[in-house]
Formats: C-alpha cells, structure tokens, sequence
C-alpha cells in the first residue's frame, strides 16, 4: 500500500501554479553560491529565524551541501508566534517544540513555486503521536501557495515577492506565519476535500469533536471524503432514513480510533478494529487496502499515513457504518 504525501490520491484534481516568469524569481545569478544559511543570515527580515535555527543548532545543517525547501518565516511572523504562546522571547520556547517547529518548515527537496502541487509532503518534523513518521504538510495552489490551511488554521502563506530565492542547498520561500504543528483537526480543514466532514464534525447537536480531536491522543482517523458524504446522502435517501444528531455522532465516532496512531505498514489483512463508537470493523489488504464495516459495507482506503502531531489520517472513499440502524 503506497504511502502518499505528494499527490493526494483523493484529490480529483491537481492544480499546478502557473510558472513563474524571470522577474518573480528572486535569482539574480549570485545567490546561487550561497547556502540557505548564508541568505537568511544576510536578509534583515529573517534575522529571527537565523536566531531560532541557531538555537536549535540547525545552522550547520543549512550551510551544507543538500537540497531543501525552506520556508522561512518573517522577523513579524516569528513575534506573533512568541506572543500568541505567551513567550517574551525565544529562549522561552521549549527547545524540543522549537526545533521540531522549525523542522516543519523544511522539505527534503528544493522545490519551486511551479514545481509544487496541491497535496501532501513530508517535513522533517516529528510529532507525539509517531516516532518514525514526520508531519504532513499540505499545500494548496488555488489561490497562491497556501501552507495547511493558511494562518487562521496554524498554517501559513507564502510571500509572493518572497518565492524562489535560490540557495547552492536547496529554495527558500518567505511565509508570513509561522507553520504550527498541525492536528487531526488542522489537517481535516486544510484540505478542502475534507470539508464536508469537518462540517459534520462541527454541526448542531455534535459534541465538541474539534477539543476532542484536538486532545493529546492519539487517534486514527478513517476520514471520508467529500464525494462520500455526498454518495451517503443519496444511499440514505434511497432507504428514506433520516440521521438524528446523536446517530450522526455515533456515525462519526466510528471513523476515529482512539489511544493509536495506525499507520498503513501497521494494517494486516483480516484486521479487526475498535473504533469510539464501539463494535468494530475489519481491514482487508488483499487486491487494495479496504475497510468492510458492521453494516457489510466496503470501503477502499485512498491515502494514508497523513501525519499529524496528535495522530494520522487515512482517507476513505465511503461513510463507515456500524450498522444500518445507526442511521435510522
């Protein structure tokens, strides 16, 4: 089973950013020779950041020969990150969570503005949940290049005047946030693709699943997708059942599995799991990775291993269910 970071198998299309023309490359041909440690230290708005690698003792490694997607965060984004966590300064910041903050925003893979693709990579970060699985991040190019959602979602944007300046190791692109590291939850509403749960999620009459699965966990979640929240509209429609609130919230506790971070190398064929809402459902790995629920439903895992901090995200193509009734 493939583990999928940059092209998100669920994601019926993938939009690349238009090319950028010589004048918004920020290579003017000298820079070139220079390390990504070497740039940020001679950049004035990045004076922070080289602060905090220094800290972490991250310097060397961008002074070395490599090839790195860095995006680096502005001497405001930096302020705003000490403030909204209540450190002065960055010697207050644990230095486990500030090197693996930092660590976020690194991809193993210099990579331009038009070499990336709406999806999935794997930083350099680890969280709780794994300790051999780094964090996912997703980028999204529908608008710009949007990191996780933007910054409203612990996320960020990249600066347009600040994309591709090239380094001998690698490309540096300015954000102006600095990248968090994301949840369950931060990933389920990066990914537009996923909108349709976290509106579930988050509807009238549900318990307060975003704290919940925003927690220490960790958890598995088993995330359907738009088109299956629609396809489970209509199959309930055809059976004229109608969802109350507390049923929908059984529904949904299905999908997650609690005290685990699951991933697809873990899977076995014949599988049986324990999800919140209790009972249980089978993983098949024979012909495709599959998921057949209580109700005898099956189910094709479409992605895996979307890493957060707190746990990791399986994408599924339909509604899982503990048995009919449940929707009743």
């Amino acid at each position: 089973m493939k583990n999928v970071f940059k092209t998100f198998a669920m994601v019926a299309f993938v939009m690349a950013l238009t090319s950028c023309s010589d004048d918004d490359n920020n290579t003017d041909g000298t820079t070139q020779t220079k390390t990504i440690a070497t740039l940020a230290t001679e950049t004035p708005d990045l004076s922070i950041l080289v602060q905090a690698l220094d800290r972490a003792g991250l310097v060397p490694t961008f002074n070395a020969a490599g090839d790195y997607t860095v995006f680096a965060p502005t001497n405001a984004a930096f302020q705003s990150f000490l403030t909204d966590n209540g450190f002065t300064s960055l010697d207050q910041v644990p230095l486990p969570l500030l090197t693996e903050v930092l660590k976020n925003h690194v991809l193993a893979e210099g990579l331009k503005s038009n070499e990336l693709t709406t999806g999935y990579y794997s930083t350099l970060a680890k969280g709780n949940a794994s300790a051999t699985n780094t964090l996912s991040m997703f980028i999204n190019l529908s608008s710009g290049v949007t990191i996780n959602g933007g910054p409203t979602n612990a996320g960020a944007n990249v600066v347009l005047s600040g994309a591709n300046i090239e380094a001998s190791n690698g490309i540096i692109h300015i954000v102006d946030h600095v990248i968090r590291l994301p949840n369950v939850v931060n990933h389920a509403i990066a990914n537009p693709n996923f909108s349709s749960l976290v509106g579930a999620l988050t509807g009238e009459g549900q318990p307060d699943f975003v704290g919940i699965l925003s927690g220490t966990g960790p958890f598995t979640v088993f995330a359907p997708t738009n088109d299956a929240f629609a396809d489970f509209a209509t199959e309930l429609t055809g059976l004229g059942l109608s969802p109350t609130a507390g049923q929908l919230t059984t529904v949904l506790q299905y999908h997650v599995v609690g005290s685990a971070n699951v991933l697809a190398a873990n899977l076995v064929d014949g599988m049986s799991v324990t999800p919140l809402a209790g009972g249980n459902f089978t993983i098949n790995t024979v012909g495709g990775a599959k998921i057949t629920d209580q109700a005898g439903r099956v189910s094709t895992i479409i992605a895996t291993d979307v890493q957060a901090s707190n746990g990791v995200i399986h994408a599924v193509d339909k509604v899982l269910l503990a048995d009919l009734a449940t929707a009743e």
